[in-house]
């Protein structure tokens, strides 16, 4: 106690706010996510089937072509006159056909396409949202080892409060009950570091889940920090630039031309198809008797197209029209939904980082006021104006003050990053501009 009420707060702050030694920067550890998260991967291996279900919709316009071949043995018996043959026959053809006019298949085909756009934008938004885990956890162990060292800062001011009360009872010039209320002070103190410490040990183990290491460390933001405001300005651009880019947007309206196109598969029930066959086929007939020879090898083959009308399917055509169109509509109402939604989360991130920077200039004034209070009660209880409990309220009004204005910058970086998320032009470029922030 003697040896901290020796360090000037200054000092102290120091070492409490020094980076570890194995800090790494978010940039790397959001690489390191990349590799190790199990929701990425699994985002990954999602779109990865996606890709080959869509292109499973093109073999519809594709030929196809099959081999087939068989061998039979036959036994033939004739009483009168009298006679007993067996022999083999063998088997083969080769047949192949060609879509000509088949609308469902090509509605199918072009579904396929647009459910590989739809692949695209749902591992976009993965993408996105793994950006936004990486650093949430990475700021968030960054304020618990803010917490942390505000509140050793603090218990260290308050111990040399608590050893200078007592000094001064010892001398006669204050009442026990400055050392009292100094005491409750500090030990108050000494159940927030335990706070503290087990909630940055927590932090710590999220950022090592996310990005699939052990005893992961964060890098510190570099001061005197500078927040950017919000570009461009303006909340409706931002919520006008979400509709060509945000991913929830570009995923209904693909589900909207999915919707269409499988009304198109719908009423193409009611339409002929036509297909260009071909067969070639070669059977070999073998006789098995020495008596009555037979060895005969017929060959054939054929050309043409088939032509297919349905005339009437019990209505199930007509029922499955109705059924699309409904989906359709359902498609279409989910689209507007999802553009509200998305309109007025953009406008939420853009206000509360605006917000946020205000709330950082106010902090940063109140910082200041706050130091001044304690230097001011500081000097009042020196010339017996100001009691201990006036000294370690300023106190606490202090380190409260700064851990709130560590917790406000993290939160309108976030932020940022938040309303890109929001309109959909997050990418790892924003993140690495965020990265730049921080200590090396």
């Amino acid at each position: 106690m003697i040896s901290m009420r020796l360090l000037p707060l200054a000092a102290a702050l120091s070492l409490v706010l020094a980076a570890p030694a194995r800090a790494e920067s978010l940039l790397a550890l959001y690489e390191a996510a990349r590799v190790h998260d199990a929701s990425w991967q699994s985002a990954k291996a999602q779109y990865d089937a996606n890709i080959a279900r869509a292109e499973q919709a093109r073999a519809n316009i594709l030929p196809t072509a099959g081999l087939s071949g068989g061998v039979t043995r036959s036994a033939f018996e004739n009483n009168n006159p009298a006679t007993d043959r067996n022999f083999t026959t063998q088997n083969a053809t080769v047949s192949a056909s060609q879509p000509l006019y088949r609308p469902a298949n090509l509605a199918n085909y072009r579904q396929g396409l647009r459910q590989l756009q739809l692949a695209e934008f749902q591992l976009t938004a993965a993408g996105q949202d793994l950006i936004i885990r990486v650093s949430q956890a990475y700021f968030d162990v960054l304020a618990a080892q803010d917490t942390l060292a505000f509140v050793r800062a603090q218990k260290a001011a308050v111990a040399e409060q608590l050893a200078s009360a007592k000094r001064n009872f010892e001398v006669g010039t204050s009442t026990i009950t400055d050392t009292r209320e100094a005491q409750a002070r500090y030990d108050l103190v000494l159940a927030q570091e335990i706070t503290a410490e087990n909630d940055l040990r927590v932090k710590r183990l999220a950022l090592d889940t996310v990005v699939g290491r052990d005893n992961t460390q964060a890098n510190s933001l570099a001061t005197p920090l500078n927040v950017p405001a919000p570009q461009p300005p303006d909340a409706e651009a931002w919520v006008v630039q979400a509709e060509s880019s945000s991913p929830s947007i570009l995923q209904a309206k693909t589900a909207v031309e999915i919707a269409e196109l499988e009304t198109e598969k719908a009423k193409a029930g009611h339409k002929p198809t036509v297909d260009l066959t071909a067969s070639y086929g070669l059977t070999r007939n073998l006789n098995g008797s020495a008596a009555s020879p037979l060895d005969s090898r017929p060959k054939s083959g054929n050309l043409g197209v088939a032509f297919n009308l349905p005339l009437f399917a019990g209505f199930a055509t007509q029922n499955r029209i109705r059924e699309t169109l409904s989906l359709e509509e359902k498609a279409k109402a989910d689209l507007d939904a999802t553009r509200r939604s998305v309109s007025q989360a953009v406008r939420t991130a853009f206000f509360g980082v605006v917000s946020g920077q205000g709330q950082i200039r106010a902090l940063e004034a109140a910082e200041a006021s706050s130091q001044s209070a304690l230097d001011a009660n500081r000097l009042g209880y020196q010339v017996g104006v100001r009691i201990n409990i006036d000294v370690l309220n300023a106190q606490s009004q202090l380190f409260q003050t700064k851990r709130d204005l560590a917790q406000a910058r993290y939160n309108v970086l976030l932020g940022h990053l938040r309303l890109r998320q929001a309109n959909g032009t997050l990418q790892v470029e924003d993140l690495a501009r965020l990265n730049t922030l921080l200590t090396p």
